[in-house]
């Protein structure tokens, strides 16, 4: 008997005129690997897929860090005192602030900031987000276990400076320093403001003057709707509209009471 008569010809030859030929065994991690990537099977091309598309989202991923510098490159924002010019669900792209450091930045021991707050923006005429000032991401009161916020740099001030004087009076009122926890400044750092929001947040008791190395980067470009989904995958929703903060600004102590710390929520924060 014949190897052909018996079904027991080679493996790339039909053991009669109406089989198909069988597929030769892949051998060694170059033949897998040719095999993964030129076969026709159904379960194999799904698995190719799968595997394209996480690659691409890493290699994506990989070349934001390259350019931010910091993991994730990207933040969700939560809530709206940054409206207009961000809006809940955007997903925010933040670059280190020491990776490309402006030549007007504020010097601190002898280093710079890497941001360029409102007061000096307005003579650089450096906008960002259709505003003077950088839009910084930072720990508030340096607190890694708290969300951070993501809220647009005003003023750079020294320790133990009266920075209430230099604000806006449109935008902090007449509260003067003895009223303000805050002032004079315990340390050198930034003023921040949401740009929706009715005061400061030295005022409003979102975080003391933010020190440099509280700050995780600076917002560099903002892609909306796309936040919802990070915020989503978070468990998160959005804290109340900043409108409703807007119509009840805190109330400001006597000066001879410790100022109020009114709760944060409603606050932008990248998540």
């Amino acid at each position: 008997m014949t190897d052909r008569e018996d079904g027991s010809g080679p493996p790339n030859e039909p053991s009669d005129a109406g089989d198909a030929p069988r597929e030769e065994r892949p051998s060694g991690v170059v033949g897998w690997f040719k095999w993964f990537w030129t076969t026709d099977k159904e379960v194999v091309l799904y698995m190719r897929d799968v595997v394209t598309s996480v690659a691409a989202v890493l290699a994506v991923g990989l070349i934001l860090f390259a350019i931010s510098g910091i993991w994730p490159p990207m933040v969700a924002i939560e809530s709206g005192s940054m409206v207009p010019n961000m809006q809940t669900g955007d997903l925010v792209f933040v670059v280190d602030n020491e990776r490309f450091v402006p030549e007007d930045a504020p010097v601190h021991e002898g280093k710079s900031t890497g941001v360029i707050p409102a007061d000096i923006a307005r003579e650089t005429g450096h906008t960002e987000f259709n505003r003077y000032g950088d839009v910084i991401v930072f720990m508030p009161n340096g607190d890694p276990t708290e969300t951070p916020v993501i809220h647009r740099s005003m003023l750079w001030v020294e320790a133990g400076e009266n920075w209430v004087q230099r604000t806006d009076p449109d935008v902090s009122g007449s509260v003067s320093c003895n009223q303000v926890q805050t002032c004079p400044a315990p340390h050198a750092g930034f003023v921040t403001l949401g740009d929706a929001n009715p005061n400061y947040d030295q005022i409003m008791g979102v975080s003391t003057v933010v020190k440099p190395e509280w700050i995780i980067g600076t917002a560099e470009l903002r892609v909306p709707y796309l936040g919802y989904v990070r915020l989503q995958f978070s468990g998160m929703t959005a804290p109340a509209d900043t409108a409703v903060a807007a119509s009840n600004p805190p109330t400001l102590p006597e000066p001879t009471a410790p100022p109020a710390r009114p709760a944060a929520a409603g606050y932008p924060t990248a998540a």
